[in-house]
């Protein structure tokens, strides 16, 4: 079964969410076709932060440290429940753009998956500065991608068209506001990290349900764009 699946590395709802999609795919006995599109949360961000990234949450929303604090705890809590450990204490946001230029690399070579999982597992549990050429070339080395190529790319505008591409298609096309947000095989849209019984209905009337057009019917634990 096809799923298109917007997302960004950042986004912890968006692990969650992959973790439950699987599990779901798992018990229904469906082989997913999972096609990786990029949404920057926030595209303006430098490759690493000077503050932390509580900090930089309570600014974006205007909430306390503390209330941060507890929100990051609670979702770590979501996340381990699905076999994540989020390490939100050491998280090193930054710009994510090179991240998504490289998951299309990896993409194209049938290894997709494989830089989603990496690049997840790098920010959420190692902690790891996700912007820095450091990270991007670990994270492509881990997955087996060609040393020179990850180079080439990293000194190039190489995807960047692609990543472009695919927030084009999120906001004008599909009005997308968050992420996670998925397209079940080209039929039923979903967005947030639902619970892995919603997966397995959506997996259910993907299977049955005529070709459609995308619509959402949920937006749920999903993680939000800044405001401009």
């Amino acid at each position: 079964m096809r799923v298109d699946i917007w997302s960004d590395v950042v986004c912890p709802f968006c692990y969650i969410a992959k973790k439950r999609l699987e599990s779901a795919a798992e018990e229904a006995g469906v082989e997913l076709e999972v096609f990786w599109h990029s949404y920057q949360l926030d595209a303006d961000a430098p490759a690493r932060l000077q503050i932390s990234n509580t900090e930089r949450l309570a600014q974006k929303y205007g909430r306390s440290i503390e209330e941060v604090e507890e929100m990051q705890r609670n979702i770590a809590a979501m996340a381990k429940a699905e076999g994540i450990e989020f390490n939100w204490e050491n998280a090193n946001s930054g710009n994510t753009f090179n991240a998504h230029r490289l998951i299309h690399l990896a993409q194209s070579k049938g290894l997709g998956n494989e830089a989603k999982e990496a690049f997840f597992y790098s920010y959420m549990t190692q902690g790891l500065a996700i912007g820095e050429r450091e990270t991007l070339e670990d994270v492509a080395s881990r997955i087996g991608l060609n040393p020179v190529e990850v180079d080439d790319l990293l000194d190039s505008d190489e995807y960047a068209d692609f990543v472009k591409y695919d927030e084009e298609v999120a906001r004008d096309q599909l009005k997308v506001t968050g992420v996670p947000f998925f397209v079940f095989e080209q039929r039923i849209a979903l967005a947030g990290a639902q619970p892995k019984e919603v997966f397995l209905q959506v997996l259910e009337k993907a299977a049955e349900l005529p070709e459609q057009k995308p619509t959402p019917i949920c937006s749920d634990d999903s993680c939000e764009t800044p405001e401009k």
